[in-house]
């Protein structure tokens, strides 16, 4: 079993790059590979709650990330210093995940066997 290590760093629906991710995370859960999804940077933005992305004609994913327990992905860490450079706090995070340093995150990067960064 490998363990992968999935970093989404940029902003939901104005690239492909974010449903990308979720969909490598899914099908390789689903080929019981070990997952680690990392949030930081603009990547943050994937996980506030209440997003309308049909208003700037986007497909909405963002709903999806409340199937990742389905998928036993339920290491999720997201970067507190990108919260805080976004204003943002963890009751805005529509999924449960873990807001953690970026000490942690350079750790948690070391123990993984790829790293795939979207």
């Amino acid at each position: 079993m490998k363990h992968l290590c999935i970093i989404f760093r940029r902003a939901p629906h104005g690239t492909a790059h974010g449903r990308e991710a979720l969909d490598l995370a899914m099908l390789s859960a689903s080929f019981e590979q070990q997952i680690t999804l990392i949030f930081a940077d603009e990547g943050v933005l994937n996980l506030i709650s209440e997003q309308q992305p049909e208003l700037v004609g986007a497909r909405d994913y963002i709903a999806t990330f409340k199937a990742l327990p389905l998928y036993d992905i339920e290491d999720v860490l997201v970067c507190n210093d990108s919260l805080t450079e976004f204003g943002l706090k963890r009751s805005v995070l529509n999924i449960d995940a873990q807001v953690v340093s970026a000490e942690t995150i350079t750790a948690r990067l070391r123990e993984a066997d790829e790293v795939l960064v979207f």
